[in-house]
């Protein structure tokens, strides 16, 4: 995490009056530091740590409190962590990272060339932070420790991961250090960013169970549609972050970051700068386009930048927001949303049948961006993109809906620089006609049904499954009977083992079909959820 510190006053003609020195300090010596309260476990803004190991790169200082709370034993351990540790920061993550990024300052504001690493106990999804205002003076900044410096959280000091947050850190005081220095100040999420890929390039994340990576991929898919470029400092801000990095230096390179960090541009600008001179025809609006498809199918069949080359990536896949529509009547829906610019959101409808149109519009001054794909049965899938007039407004109309194709999703996404903390408003709205010759007699006194005894206006709309009592049990078997047992059983409204049995083999009879009503590829687990129940109203509906 990067806590920020914007200095408001001349800096070279302070540097000039007040020159600072290092001075010796010895193991067990006491030292106070500020700390940041947004982090600490006991919203404290200074605490007292003692001087617990150096090592060829760094000195260690450990919170008293906390070092005092330990029992003997623990407190072997974790001098035996942060041993390993410092070798790991002296011959990997310092050299890698140096040679690949380039310099933190250096010997910097303490005219020493080891950095300090100061741990204490910090809130539940903090791992650690870098303060920038440390690296100016008390004149500057009062509550400067007027040191090159990162902080860890006591809570992953035994963890494997502890290696992934200080080179996440670090990478934080090698930004400062060729950037914020030179009186560039980065945009907070392409820094993250940098610290995010470190870890990847260091390697940490080649492991993927209990890695840095997998920690992202949850928190990425708890909350796919937050912003990439609105910082906050949130786990969702991470989880996006990571993935799209992921998917940057798979394509792009490692090359991107760096060059962006060596130009004068910043944010996207400099994104864009790297690309250019690097030869690629993409920008950083394409590249974020096809990242948000990629996320959702993740398929190279259906196009390279349709998917991830990491392998611990291969089955990552996002479940958008789906929307069913009745199959027996015309029918509309429609959706209002507020969203931010790099924020992407993914709607999946299908249901329905015959003439589907979907229109769009959105906010005047926003720059949206809507890919979308239709699917067929077999899980086909093709990417299409809506075109939108100068008042960003669309619309798409696709025929032979819920017989041709099973699904259509839209990806839309606001595309603009500014104010990135702006809410931007977008509506869309679909329409399905039912071809008259298809549609029920509406004068005639019969009341037609695919099965009998199933009215034809019936649809299932929940979930069903073992040991639940239910009237819409009832027609389950009706269908089940139909479709995969062929014979009468009992008609009570109980799921009980052998409908679970029946249920079972429908899935795997349609597999493929309810696969591609659900977005993924099914298990044939006996419970009826969304894809199953879209095949049974398909079935009700033809």
């Amino acid at each position: 995490m990067l806590k920020s510190f914007k200095i408001k006053i001349f800096l070279g003609i302070t540097f000039l009056i007040f020159p600072f020195f290092a001075s010796a300090v010895n193991l067990g010596e006491k030292a106070s530091f500020f700390i940041d309260q947004n982090y600490d476990l006991y919203n404290r803004s200074q605490l007292t740590a003692t001087f617990q190991k150096t090592t060829s790169k760094i000195y260690f200082y450990v919170d008293d409190n906390w070092w005092n709370s330990l029992t003997f034993n623990e407190q072997q351990e974790v001098n035996s962590a942060l041993d390993k540790l410092g070798e790991e920061f002296a011959y990997k993550i310092y050299p890698a990272l140096t040679s690949t990024f380039g310099s933190e300052p250096k010997p910097g504001i303490d005219k020493d060339e080891k950095i300090t690493v100061l741990i204490h106990p910090m809130k539940k999804d903090a791992a650690g932070y870098f303060n920038s205002g440390n690296e100016y003076d008390k004149l500057q900044n009062p509550n400067s420790n007027e040191k090159e410096m990162v902080y860890l959280s006591s809570n992953f000091i035994l963890s494997s991961l502890s290696k992934s947050f200080l080179a996440h850190e670090f990478m934080h005081l090698i930004n400062f250090g060729q950037k914020t220095s030179k009186g560039i100040q980065e945009d907070t999420w392409l820094n993250e960013a940098r610290a995010e890929a470190a870890i990847t390039l260091l390697g940490y994340d080649s492991l993927y169970q209990g890695s840095n990576l997998e920690r992202r991929v949850r928190q990425f898919l708890n909350f796919p549609s937050d912003s990439l470029v609105n910082w906050e400092g949130t786990t969702s801000d991470y989880g996006v972050l990571n993935l799209f990095t992921q998917y940057l230096i798979d394509r792009y390179g490692m090359k991107i970051l760096i060059d962006s960090l060596q130009s004068e541009k910043k944010g996207i600008d400099s994104l864009n700068y790297a690309l250019s001179a690097a030869g690629f025809k993409e920008d950083f609006s394409q590249i974020f386009t096809d990242w948000t498809i990629a996320v959702l199918v993740n398929d190279c069949n259906l196009g390279l930048k349709y998917c991830y080359l990491n392998p611990n990536l291969k089955n990552l896949r996002l479940t958008p927001s789906s929307n069913f529509l009745p199959l027996n009547s015309d029918s509309t829906l429609s959706v209002n949303y507020l969203t931010k610019s790099w924020a992407a959101n993914w709607y999946k409808i299908f249901g329905g049948g015959g003439i589907l149109t979907f229109e769009f519009q959105g906010v005047s001054n926003g720059n949206f961006k809507i890919p979308y794909l239709l699917c067929d049965f077999a899980g086909i899938c093709s990417v299409n993109f809506l075109i939108l007039d100068k008042n960003q407004e669309g619309k798409i109309e696709i025929k032979e809906f819920n017989t041709k194709y099973a699904s259509l999703t839209i990806i839309p996404s606001v595309q603009k620089q500014g104010d990135i903390s702006e809410n931007l408003s977008y509506s869309w709205f679909v329409r399905v006609v039912i071809p008259s010759q298809s549609k029920p007699n509406e004068n005639s006194s019969e009341n037609p049904s695919t099965i009998d005894g199933i009215p034809s206006s019936f649809t299932f709309k929940k979930n069903l499954y073992v040991g639940i009592s239910d009237s819409d049990v009832v027609y389950l078997k009706m269908i089940l009977d139909k479709e995969v047992v062929h014979e009468k059983w009992s008609g009570n409204n109980y799921f009980g083992l052998k409908t679970f049995s029946a249920v079972k083999k429908f899935q795997e009879k349609y597999k493929n079909e309810i696969s591609g009503f659900a977005g993924y590829q099914i298990k044939c687990t006996g419970f009826l959820g969304a894809g199953t129940r879209a095949k049974i109203n398909q079935l009700l509906g033809s």
